[in-house]
């Protein structure tokens, strides 16, 4: 009886050691350094500006080397890869007549990973003869490859536009 308790006792004890370690081990996954939170941050801004001011040079600096990158749009396709990205950015910065107001509501930022939901306000001077809006929510999700960060996926979604039927 001895054998059978003493092995039980010590696993009992143990246990609380074992759900605490484990327990700071996740936390730890969400740790980072101000610095590294500077450069994630300073990453995004850098992306949603070259955006705002139809900067393909600057967009791309923001692209993941390796290609990786996903862009979801409402009622589109996804679109693959670094190059896909930039080709539809292209198409989309040949009009010259939008205007897109950006704001970081609120970050997730890990050692490798990170994620920034932002409020978007896209605006159209003139669409089907009146002028148009669409507020939206976009996640980005970004990667740090080599020491910096880079994005690899943006999904928006589409909270409220003028065309919208009430």
């Amino acid at each position: 009886m001895k054998f059978i308790l003493y092995p039980l006792l010590i696993l009992v004890l143990h246990s609380p050691l074992i759900s605490c370690k484990k327990k700071a081990e996740v936390e730890n996954i969400y740790t980072y350094s101000s610095q590294s939170k500077q450069a994630f941050v300073d990453t995004m801004q850098k992306h949603l500006d070259a955006v705002s001011n139809r900067d393909l040079k600057t967009l791309q600096s923001t692209m993941a080397p390796n290609g990786k990158m996903q862009l979801i749009l409402p009622k589109s396709p996804i679109i693959q890869g670094v190059s896909g990205f930039m080709e539809y950015h292209s198409e989309w910065f040949k009009d010259s007549s939008w205007t897109f107001e950006t704001k970081i509501l609120n970050t997730e930022i890990g050692d490798r990973f990170g994620m920034a939901i932002t409020e978007i306000i896209y605006r159209e001077p003139e669409r089907n003869g009146r002028s148009y809006f669409n507020k939206m929510i976009v996640s980005y999700d970004l990667e740090k490859i080599d020491g910096d960060w880079y994005i690899i996926k943006d999904h928006a979604s589409s909270i409220k536009a003028s065309t919208d039927v009430e």
